[in-house]
């Protein structure tokens, strides 16, 4: 059930989007990537929030806790090749948070989902999406391989933060 602070002021449901990670680790900030690519070039949807949660803390929790859908965004050790990515929902975002951390970001944003379920406000609907990183050295730019799923994963959280304001 979407608890009644769930919706903005003109009845549309809060939907934060998140993009995480360490813009100066190369493919490691490819979820802020995201976010800030989405700020500057999506039309408002009403009641979308678009957040550059960097390498995240419990200070993003009472903006987490007044959300009734998450996207969250995020380089991932998932197994696939260099910007490829994989979309987890809800239960299955849930256990590959809890799995082996490879980034301290993985593990802050397992602890702030872990305080929104303590507190009794985890969001109902909850995506991550995640993109293979192919080098999280020290650097400022993506690789080209995660460059190019930059524009596609926008376009994917998007369509799913339309979807769900409707």
């Amino acid at each position: 059930m979407i608890e009644p602070g769930c919706h903005s002021p003109d009845g549309a449901r809060k939907i934060l989007i998140m993009g995480i990670g360490n813009t100066l680790l190369q493919d490691d900030g490819a979820g802020v990537h995201v976010a800030e690519r989405l700020r500057a070039s999506t039309e408002s949807i009403p009641g979308v929030t678009i957040v550059d949660g960097g390498t995240l803390g419990l200070s993003l929790l009472p903006e987490l806790e007044d959300t009734a859908a998450l996207i969250v965004v995020d380089a991932g050790e998932i197994g696939e090749a260099a910007g490829e990515f994989r979309v987890f929902q809800n239960e299955a975002m849930d256990q590959q948070l809890s799995g082996k951390k490879s980034t301290v970001h993985e593990l802050a944003m397992s602890d702030l989902l872990s305080a929104a379920v303590l507190n009794g406000h985890q969001p109902e609907n909850r995506i991550l999406v995640a993109i293979q990183p192919a080098c999280i050295e020290w650097g400022l730019e993506p690789t080209a391989q995660v460059q190019k799923s930059i524009p596609v994963v926008c376009e994917l959280v998007d369509e799913m933060a339309r979807s769900w304001a409707a």
